[in-house]
């Protein structure tokens, strides 16, 4: 550490504000705009959204109100045994009791700099947490206050803040990147295989007494969202892709027919899920069975996995496994492409596996050999989300069984449909995965760079080169 940097106490930096829960039992506390923070809100460094929101009387009432800029950390939960969640708000929020917030006491450190010094004392941090006498992680307040925080002069401090700040700001304009590319997925499958507007669109044309020329056109305007005249100009500029979406457009029926799940497209067919893909489970070898469990290096995942990461792929796993333990699981190593739904605690929780991966119990795994891509099995359990759910059963906690998910109706649409929509489909995933797997490279680069710039191992410029290089790789 310089010798111009100084030690201060947490505690003499930072106010520490405790969180709490609005009554759940008034309604006119939830439903509102205003994002409740809790611990699974807290995926990533920036906090802007929950899942659970307060109106401003709730804000009021039994938790607290906090302006952008003020850093928040788990101080209690399960997740403390495994990682620190800990971030800034982008926003005015209120947040629970298991979060504190930490507001700079003076100029002498900023919200940023604080957030830079949590993420790169993790390690630290993970050394404090206690035990709950249910299980959970804490971390005490009076421990927190007592740690060394080393604070540089006013002008270094803004350029590791900015420094920081600019390794975390491209981490989260990936994920927000990778938000905006699955609802595009979505919406494609939803548009196709939900409310089938190419057809309808096509239907509509030609009861008007149009021309099949005419619906043809009707239906790539409802695929790719150009109307006529930007049609036209697409054919001149890319008569190749013109000619591919056509295609695509004619693939679509002129007509609906009547099903047991009602109008559904003209020629497309009623199947099972399960009569589509081959569903495998899983199983957990012993684990006070080291052989099964130290230095493996074979990928096994639980639902947890799925629930520390938005995107719906899998690139890792919390925990790996050696040959031995894999021997113990009968569905073995699955392979990549592997759809992954949770089918418990909670059920729905979904992923395409990038890497080779052996399963919990906890999972309905779907190979996807037949004529479903991985991709349109996602979505269709995505959009089926509801009716798998309330196939559900149990008394300690809702479990989907393989026997109630296999008969789930299924719409068929014809294969070369199927692969026209996976080509679109696959190449958003594609862009997903390496956006993913580029913030996995920033992230281990920012742990690894801000513990030794903090401490003072390597300088500024140093770290700035160490990114640089990485980024030209």
């Amino acid at each position: 550490m310089s010798s111009n940097w100084s030690v201060k106490k947490l505690g003499d930096l930072v106010t520490f504000l405790s969180g709490g829960t609005p009554s759940k039992s008034n309604k006119d506390y939830w439903n509102g705009e205003i994002p409740w923070i809790s611990a699974s809100s807290m995926q990533s460094t920036r906090y802007h959204d929950s899942d659970l929101r307060v109106t401003s009387l709730g804000s009021t009432n039994g938790t607290r109100l906090v302006p952008a800029e003020t850093v928040l950390l788990l101080v209690r939960g399960g997740a403390l045994h495994n990682k620190i969640p800990v971030g800034i708000t982008t926003r005015e929020v209120t947040f629970n009791q298991d979060v504190k917030a930490l507001v700079p006491k003076s100029e002498d450190i900023t919200p940023y700099y604080l957030l830079a010094w949590l993420i790169s004392s993790r390690e630290l941090l993970l050394g404090k947490v206690e035990n709950t006498g249910i299980g959970a992680g804490k971390l005490d307040t009076k421990i927190l206050q007592d740690l060394d925080v080393p604070v540089p002069p006013k002008a270094e401090l803004l350029r590791l803040e900015l420094f920081s700040k600019a390794l975390d700001d491209k981490i989260i304009l990936n994920q927000n990147i990778n938000h905006t590319l699955e609802q595009m997925a979505q919406a494609l499958f939803k548009s196709w295989f939900v409310d089938f507007e190419p057809v309808k669109a096509k239907m509509a044309v030609l009861e008007a007494g149009g021309s099949q020329e005419d619906a043809t056109l009707a239906t790539m305007t409802a695929i790719s969202g150009k109307d006529a005249d930007a049609l036209a100009i697409f054919e001149r500029e890319n008569p190749e892709q013109y000619a591919e979406l056509k295609a695509t457009a004619e693939l679509f029926p002129s007509a609906m027919q009547e099903s047991e799940l009602g109008e559904i497209p003209e020629g497309w067919v009623l199947s099972e899920i399960g009569a589509q893909i081959d569903i495998a489970g899983g199983a957990t070898p012993p684990t006070k069975t080291p052989e099964f469990w130290n230095n493996g290096d074979i990928h096994w995942t639980t639902p947890k996995d799925l629930s520390n990461v938005e995107e719906k792929i899998l690139l890792h796993t919390e925990r790996k496994i050696t040959k031995a333990g894999l021997d113990k699981i009968s569905s073995g190593l699955l392979p990549v492409n592997t759809v992954l739904m949770s089918s418990r605690a909670p059920v729905g929780y979904l992923a395409i596996a990038k890497v080779p991966v052996a399963i919990n119990q906890g999972y309905i795994a779907m190979k996807c050999n037949k004529e479903l891509s991985p991709e349109f099995v996602l979505q269709w359990c995505s959009a089926n989300m509801p009716e798998i759910v309330s196939r559900a059963s149990g008394t300690t906690f809702a479990e989907i069984s393989k026997k109630n998910f296999n008969p789930i109706p299924l719409v068929m649409p014809p294969v070369e449909l199927v692969k026209s929509y996976t080509k679109q489909a696959s190449a958003v995933y594609s862009l997903i995965e390496n956006n993913m797997r580029e913030n996995n490279s920033l992230t281990q680069l920012r742990d690894t760079l801000l513990p030794k710039l903090l401490s003072g191992e390597i300088t500024l410029p140093e770290a700035e080169q160490a990114v640089s290089e990485a980024e030209n790789v």
